[in-house]
């Protein structure tokens, strides 16, 4: 992490996949407030620094850049309004005009060191936008790109390491935008690709091991690849001093229990208690509709039941491992109103203050396929490392409404066999997450020339990278048709199927 880039938040929705592209390139970056102090930023001391695309232009609100950021002597480079930011803070103009989101084309003007690779007058498709534009370039800063929309589609000084650019290259409208931000991430800041699987590893349990001591640790484990990993890598670190407890929530999948409890005794050797507080789950559930109330009210009974399971392991501990990774934490996060929190995630923000634990949070800097990558290289199998995301509150989230046993029920069998027929057709590793959603409706149907009146499932399946933004699965309609045929033929209560084909933005993965 020596070698390291800071992105500073400004509310753009692409911020995280700005961190995608970089950590794709073996380069460890974070994501922070645009807040944060300078003297902050000196003492985290980054190779180079992003500012985040955002809504407004320049001006239009209280988010702002100090000058002296672009006076600490490393590489800058402004996204959209972080290059507005740029231009006002180095004596440029920046006037009204909204550039259109859409794909654009961006001729080259210079071929500085951000463009390296690109003739002059070469021409670039690009994903551009924005509620402003810079007019033109601070003093001692040149116009080294111009789009029809925008005459100066990017500046930059060399001199200074200081570069704006008015379109996103970090997102697939911008086809060779990665070696855009490759050239300012290598040839600007001079950054280096140390950020592997195997390297974290390392990293995480020197880290564990400072953190912890000779103490005890307790593992709260789901069965899904985050706490996966995250018990295997603290077991790497400390042994047998780990025990993993296990909560059967009622709110888990078909067979997972019984998968769990495989995997982790037989294959990993890992301690592991498994407690069944089905009915106590329920209960706090009851009459609850509100997805922000369920995840919290999940949150405090898990940790209530944890406390009584560890005591009775006999093995007292202070210290709690939970599978926290990086979208968890930006999405449960507002960074002081720039952007927005999207929802409470089970392992950030649902969890009571009073908890008596302190938290273990090996995986709390990656994202999901990075930990897939740490998974394999700590020897899980690929039938876990591979599963797809499920969500730390289980299927009390799925189950759109109030949870009843009866609803959970109904779900878990349309999931499993949703789940069962996507293997079957080969297509279970080309999307990223697939689950059946129960709604709080009912419609009318007709089985055996009789009237009903009963439930409605439906199917989600994305593709993802990250986690962070998500396309619907196109699935061939055969498939869909074999799997609506059966949730309908198989599951008492159900008698219609929809498919949602929704993209994350503006739409969650999940659905509450």
């Amino acid at each position: 992490m020596e070698s390291r880039i800071l992105i500073l938040d400004y509310g753009s929705p692409y911020t995280q996949q700005v961190a995608r592209r970089i950590r794709e390139e073996r380069v460890y970056c974070e994501i922070h407030p645009a807040r944060v102090s300078t003297d902050w930023i000196r003492s985290w001391a980054p190779r180079g620094i992003v500012l985040s695309g955002g809504a407004a232009a320049a001006g239009d609100r209280a988010a702002s850049l100090d000058p002296e950021v672009l006076r600490l002597g490393i590489p800058v480079l402004g996204i959209g309004y972080g290059m507005q930011l740029i231009a006002v803070a180095e004596g440029g103009s920046v006037e009204p005009g909204a550039i259109e989101p859409g794909r654009g084309v961006l001729t080259v003007v210079e071929s500085a060191p951000l463009f390296d690779g690109f003739p002059a007058g070469e021409q670039l498709t690009v994903w551009r936008s924005g509620a402003a534009r810079v007019a033109g370039p601070p003093p001692g800063y040149g116009t080294l790109a111009t789009m029809p929309e925008a005459p100066v589609a990017a500046f930059g000084s060399d001199t200074e390491r200081v570069y704006g650019v008015a379109f996103h290259p970090e997102v697939a409208g911008t086809p060779r935008g990665d070696e855009i931000l490759s050239n300012f991430i290598f040839k600007v800041c001079g950054a280096e690709p140390t950020w592997t699987a195997g390297a974290f590893i390392e990293e995480a349990i020197d880290r564990i091991r400072r953190q912890v001591g000779n103490e005890q640790v307790i593992c709260g484990l789901s069965g899904g690849v985050d706490s996966s990993v995250a018990a295997a890598l603290v077991h790497r670190a400390i042994g047998d001093r780990l025990t993993c407890i296990f909560v059967d929530t009622g709110l888990l999948r078909k067979g997972e229990r019984e998968s769990v409890e495989r995997t982790f005794r037989s294959h990993l050797g890992v301690r592991l208690e498994v407690v069944d507080a089905s009915r106590q789950f329920l209960e706090v559930l009851r009459g609850v509709t509100d997805p922000e109330v369920k995840r919290k009210r999940i949150g405090e009974t898990f940790i209530r039941v944890f406390e009584r399971a560890a005591l009775e392991t006999g093995r007292e501990s202070r210290f709690l491992v939970q599978g926290t990774v990086y979208p968890d934490v930006i999405e449960s996060i507002s960074h002081d109103g720039v952007s927005v929190a999207v929802k409470s995630h089970h392992n950030v923000g649902g969890l009571p203050e009073d908890m008596p634990f302190e938290l273990v949070e090996p995986l709390r800097e990656l994202f999901k396929d990075e930990v897939r990558q740490v998974g394999r290289e700590l020897g899980l199998p690929e039938e876990l490392v591979g599963r797809h995301p499920f969500p730390g509150p289980g299927l009390a989230i799925r189950v759109l409404g109030e949870v009843t046993e009866e609803r959970l029920a109904t779900l878990r069998e349309a999931d499993a066999i949703y789940l069962e027929e996507i293997r079957a057709a080969g297509l279970y590793d080309d999307i990223w997450q697939a689950f059946a959603v129960l709604l709080p409706v009912r419609s009318v149907g007709v089985t055996d020339d009789s009237r009903t009146y009963e439930a409605v499932a439906a199917l989600r399946a994305v593709t993802s990278r990250d986690g962070m933004t998500a396309e619907w699965y196109p699935f061939p309609h055969d498939v869909l048709g074999r799997i609506s045929a059966r949730i309908i033929a198989e599951v008492a209560g159900v008698n219609r199927v929809c498919y949602d084909i929704s993209s994350k933005p503006p739409a969650t993965i999940e659905w509450e």
